[in-house]
């Protein structure tokens, strides 16, 4: 029967379990009752598994725009003197093509005139045409990353540094400081008021429960792919980061003039299941969005619209800057870790829709409180979803579930035909890790039947329940279905759907976007914010240039004696190919000897939000590392002017 069952779900679905993403039981249903508690405590959900992370979870102007075969009535890059209703047309098409759009060529080219005169400052002299073009890159990293970056960017501005760079990429936690950045106009110039924000908001107080759920009704009610990233975004990032960010691209194209060019990093994962190393990284910017390496795009405000054969057919509301949060730093929770906490939490969240806490504020009631209310207090829905958790947390535990069992076919019996009550009495029989997730799935499909009071979040709570099981993150429609394109893979173009996760489940450094050979890209700052290993996404990187024929410097064998211990600052460096700094956030120079492993220990991964000390503390070892190696940046930037002046 399970087995059976599971045949039938679209192949997309299927994905996550073939990938290994899947969790270990329909235990997972617990996770988003248990998220969707009313005084959620992300302490819990952020104590994540790094082992199970690993495997679920990483110019010159460009030249002629002859290269770019253009479907979609030949769509062009927009003028800037088009008409409004043009616009809109050529915007829900797709472009086939390696050029650049037009607003990315405009921003990069007026960029170039800031980073020529801020060289210029530090003595350097060059014409425009032998400028190079930089670019600084963010790894991934959770809160370590998003922090790590920050203070990276303080650091670069007090050393007037940050004109020279023309692009921003980030991926996973470095783009919930990017997101966070760029809410602000030309954020640039307002970085130390920025850094004391970021810093204090701790302090700040959390986001308002209500605040959270009426959000996840929007983007339940709003979407026709609504996806676990959907709920991971409201419940968790939006807790991480302390706001919710309801802003989109469109609301920022004309704002950051003065700021680098940004760009996001996601992976298709049915592209990684696939093996299609062309088309698994896909990027985010401000007016397009798609893959890097194919050179298919679409305007970023109708990503996740539906699409048929090159065409908008039918409008989704464009992505806000916290479901980008979500998409990109869509790190998974070991589940397990967070069930001791779950019940109490879960009987908060029933209490809270059905108003029994009054006029008791949150912080009102203890959890001991809870413990003392009695189950009367909630609907029989709010029961049957309570009881499944429990019985799920049970079996877990590998502990007796028949009395939970008993519970739930004597609320549901009354509720069902004769037929329903047959199935649901044979499949209780026997309930284990290993049937438990088509029974839970059974009891959700007959929602119906006992969610009588029609309570719209107990709906909610059923379908996170079905997405979690059988583990749906990232699902967007496919700007690609039913196209015919030769330069894309015909798996991509067959599907109605696609599932972007986070693209350090990959590579922990988004170094793609940047070997598009149209953003003549000459160096990378690459800052590394990776809880071990500092080189591991290099040596990912030039695997994957060798099997996709790009050019990117050698790494050398000889690192392995320094991951453990590495230095602050390094250089590497190939024919045709950018020079990559690369500066790990902890090292030997700005940790001390042998202090690096207590460093990393403190400034894990998976771990609670940082307090306000923990803060300015990682943001110091970010600046360090800039300005102790400001001298040396700028040598290597001079050597790759004389390089192109030569």
């Amino acid at each position: 029967m399970p087995i059976a069952r599971r045949a039938q779900l679209p192949r997309s679905h299927r994905v996550g379990e073939q990938l290994g993403l899947g969790p270990p039981s329909l235990l997972a249903a617990i996770f988003f009752s248990y998220s969707c508690s009313a005084w959620f405590n992300p302490s819990q959900v952020i104590q994540w598994n790094a082992k199970r992370l690993n495997h679920i979870l990483y110019f010159l102007v460009p030249t002629l725009l002859s290269d770019s075969f253009i479907l979609a009535c030949r769509l062009q890059p927009l003028s800037e003197k088009m008409s409004e209703e043009n616009q809109s047309k050529s915007d829900s098409k797709v472009r086939i093509g390696h050029s650049l759009n037009e607003a990315e060529m405009n921003h990069v080219t007026s960029r170039r005139e800031s980073a020529l005169e801020c060289l210029k400052k530090h003595g350097i002299q060059c014409s425009l045409d032998k400028l190079p073009n930089i670019a600084l890159l963010a790894s991934g990293g959770a809160e370590r990353a998003m922090m790590g970056l920050l203070g990276s960017l303080v650091a670069l501005f007090q050393d007037d540094l940050l004109d020279c760079m023309l692009y921003l990429v980030g991926l996973s936690g470095s783009t919930w400081c990017m997101a966070s950045l760029y809410k602000e106009p030309n954020w640039s110039n307002k970085l130390e008021t920025m850094k004391d924000d970021f810093a204090q908001r701790p302090e700040g107080g959390h986001i308002r429960f209500e605040d959270k759920i009426s959000k996840l009704k929007k983007y339940y009610r709003q979407k026709d792919t609504f996806s676990l990233t959907d709920i991971w975004a409201v419940l968790v990032v939006s807790e991480i980061v302390n706001e919710i960010d309801e802003s989109t691209f469109t609301s920022q194209r004309s704002r950051h003039s003065k700021d680098p060019y940004p760009i996001y990093t996601v992976i298709d994962m049915q592209s990684r299941f696939d093996k299609l190393e062309a088309e698994k990284f896909v990027e985010i910017t401000p007016h397009e969005t798609g893959y890097s390496i194919t050179g298919a795009f679409v305007d970023t405000s109708c990503f996740g619209s539906h699409f048929d054969q090159g065409v908008k057919t039918q409008d989704q509301p464009e992505m806000d800057m916290l479901f980008l949060q979500g998409l990109c730093g869509s790190g998974l929770a070991d589940l397990e870790k967070i069930l001791e906490e779950l019940l109490p939490l879960i009987k908060k969240l029933m209490l809270h829709e059905l108003d029994v806490i009054g006029d008791h504020s949150s912080s009102e009631i203890k959890q001991t409180d809870v413990h003392s209310l009695s189950d009367p207090h909630v609907d029989e829905a709010g029961e049957v979803l309570l009881t499944l958790v429990e019985l799920n947390l049970l079996v877990l535990r590998k502990e007796d579930p028949s009395s939970h069992i008993q519970i739930l076919n004597n609320l549901l019996s009354e509720k069902l035909d004769k037929e329903q009550k047959e199935k649901l009495i044979i499949m209780s029989k026997e309930v284990n890790k290993k049937n438990i997730k088509e029974y839970t799935l059974y009891i959700c499909s007959l929602h119906s039947c006992w969610n009588l009071t029609c309570c719209e979040i107990w709906t909610v709570i059923v379908k996170c329940i079905e997405l979690v099981t059988h583990w749906i993150w990232g699902t967007t429609y496919n700007f690609l279905c039913n196209m015919t394109a030769e330069e894309v893979s015909p798996s991509i173009l067959k599907e109605e759907k696609r599932h972007y996760v986070d693209a350090g489940i990959d590579n922990n450094s988004p170094f793609l976007p940047l070997l598009r050979k149209e953003r003549h890209i000459d160096v990378i700052l690459s800052l590394d914010f990776s809880e071990t290993d500092p080189f591991k996404s290099l040596i990912k990187t030039v695997d994957m240039c060798k099997d996709l024929h790009i050019d990117f410097p050698e790494v050398p064998n000889d690192l392995d004696d320094e991951r453990d211990d590495p230095k602050d600052f390094y250089v590497f460096e190939g024919p045709n190919a950018p020079t990559v700094i690369h500066i790990p956030l902890f090292n030997k120079t700005n940790c001390g000897d042998k202090e690096i492993g207590k460093w990393r220990k403190t400034y894990k991964t998976f771990q609670p939000p940082y307090d306000s000390k923990m803060i300015y503390d990682l943001l110091e070892k970010a600046e360090i590392n800039i300005k102790n190696n400001k001298e040396k940046l700028l040598t290597e930037i001079q050597k790759v002017i004389k390089r192109k002046t030569s």
